[in-house]
């Protein structure tokens, strides 16, 4: 890749449709921080509203209700638990947790409207096969350098579920933040294709 790729987010899905595996970008924009507990509640209050409803409802839908905290429109979740922020810090250290823990839920929160996900490790077939349904991405961020990404972070506050601690969601705005495209929006994979090329280049 040639120069610095920077993306505002939230984007469209003809942006998204642009990134390809293995694509290196950085995002400037907004980020929603959630994890496990976050996504189970989100979860669980989608499927409760529409177990007493007639209709299915979009992301925009289900916030103007009340039902969500967020829009999930077009945003890009980062599976977040952050430690807590020293003095003069925006946020503590802002490594991604491993995303095979919000599988469970994902399919859902994508059909909903969240367009990208920041996290590490593999995804489950449901998740790929919605990543690919929905026009969706799937990013990585360096695990071991939350440090160094929570430098990206400029702002942060908790917008949502704050009983939940560090796995409250935060709105955040970044700048610069690093992220490698592991799945694309046509289902190809970083984690196989790196594995095949590597194994070709031993052939």
């Amino acid at each position: 890749m040639e120069g610095k790729r920077i993306i505002n987010v939230p984007f469209t899905r003809e942006q998204v449709s642009a990134l390809k595996a293995g694509d290196y970008v950085y995002l400037t924009g907004t980020l929603y921080s959630a994890r496990d507990a976050a996504h189970k509640r989100l979860y669980d209050s989608i499927n409760n509203c529409e177990k007493n409803s007639d209709k299915k409802m979009d992301g925009k839908m289900l916030y103007e209700q009340s039902v969500l905290p967020l829009d999930l429109t077009d945003n890009i979740f980062y599976y977040l638990g952050p430690t807590p922020a020293k003095e003069g810090q925006v946020i503590g250290s802002a490594g991604p947790t491993t995303s095979s823990r919000m599988d469970k839920y994902t399919p859902l929160l994508l059909s909903k409207g969240l367009i990208g996900m920041i996290g590490k490790g593999k995804r489950s077939k449901e998740v790929i096969d919605s990543i690919v349904e929905n026009k969706a991405v799937y990013f990585a961020a360096v695990g071991g350098a939350g440090a160094l990404l929570s430098k990206c972070i400029k702002e942060s506050e908790v917008i949502a579920y704050d009983d939940l601690g560090t796995e409250a969601i935060r709105k955040m705005r970044v700048e610069d933040f690093p992220v490698i495209v592991v799945i694309d929006s046509e289902g190809n994979n970083l984690y196989e294709t790196a594995v095949d090329n590597y194994n070709k280049s031993k052939i």
